[in-house]
């Protein structure tokens, strides 16, 4: 800009007179929108870690709302590992199994080699009667998730007798 400034004015008649303005004026437009996205990201990022709280506020709410029922979910579950005559390692490996853990991370998680843990499953399901995870998680949490009119239709995982609907 200096330059255009201090020539002489036989070059502001030239395309070099258009060029170097509009260059800055590009530059100046740039960081005023980066400078505004930046505004922008910052607004957004503050409203996603409000939402992130709230979220965690409302997992500690339901977390002390829920845990009798889920101390006493895990007591019957262990009371009905019991019923099956469930080993401890076959105790140890079926809530894993629930938990949707592969058998590769059982392993890891209990320092046993996968073949021990898929023998343990198979051992789960002949003793269950149940046909694999999948029939697992539903004869323990299938009466949780569905609404009453829908669970009295729904019929039994793997042909297992249930309860009555709580």
């Amino acid at each position: 800009m200096w330059e255009l400034a201090t020539d002489s004015p036989v070059i502001w008649r030239g395309p070099h007179a258009f060029v170097e303005p509009g260059f800055i004026v590009l530059a100046v437009a740039s960081a005023t929108l980066l400078g505004r996205g930046g505004q922008d990201a910052e607004r957004l990022l503050a409203g996603t870690r409000r939402a992130l709280a709230e979220r965690s506020a409302e997992r500690d709410a339901w977390r002390a709302r829920a845990e009798g029922a889920l101390r006493g979910l895990g007591e019957a579950m262990d009371g009905q590992f019991a019923a099956w005559a469930l080993t401890p390692a076959e105790k140890e490996t079926a809530p894993l199994l629930l938990e949707g853990y592969s058998r590769k991370d059982i392993a890891v998680l209990g320092g046993k080699s996968e073949r021990t843990v898929r023998q343990h499953a198979v051992s789960i399901q002949r003793k269950s009667g149940l046909g694999g995870r999948a029939g697992l998680a539903a004869f323990f949490f299938e009466d949780m998730l569905l609404p009453g009119d829908v669970r009295d239709l729904a019929p039994a995982p793997g042909g297992v007798e249930r309860g009555p609907a709580v």
